[in-house]
């Protein structure tokens, strides 16, 4: 092969590496705000050892975000999220959280610890689930 080819070749297949790594199928965690206000998210799940909570990702009405990025580590994971109106998507499940961005590890003793003690609701993504999408719409909103 002459020197000419090889060096128009290379060039091309990393090229071409790099177009088909960013077209594969992305293994993540995401949200869907469907509701028709912006609403407010948090998100709890295990590592296996400990529990985490992060909050908060604020998410326009029609807009999608990913809150964990990569395969799923977990079968169960938990969300609340309250819209700017004061409406909320909980559960019983009760995680620690606060008022402003936090990653919060542990599920005890929320009050003690100083943060509030928020009710959010299961998600259960299967076994073998890599990726996960939940939909948040007006009407899987829990009455008051």
């Amino acid at each position: 092969m002459s020197c000419l080819i090889k060096r128009l070749i290379a060039p091309s297949a990393f090229i071409l590496g790099l177009l088909a790594a960013s077209s594969a199928a992305r293994a993540d965690f995401r949200l869907c705000n469907n509701a028709s206000n912006r609403v407010s998210v948090s998100i709890s799940y295990t590592d296996g050892q400990t529990w985490v909570t992060e909050g908060w990702w604020n998410l326009k009405a029609s807009a999608c975000e990913t809150l964990l990025r990569g395969p799923l580590a977990a079968q169960f994971y938990y969300v609340y999220a309250m819209d700017e109106r004061g409406g909320e998507w909980r559960g019983k499940a009760y995680m620690c959280t606060r008022d402003r961005e936090f990653r919060i590890e542990g599920r005890e003793n929320c009050l003690v610890r100083g943060y509030d003690r928020t009710g959010f609701f299961e998600i259960d993504t299967g076994k073998d689930a890599k990726n996960w999408t939940v939909q948040l719409t007006d009407a899987n909103q829990p009455a008051r």
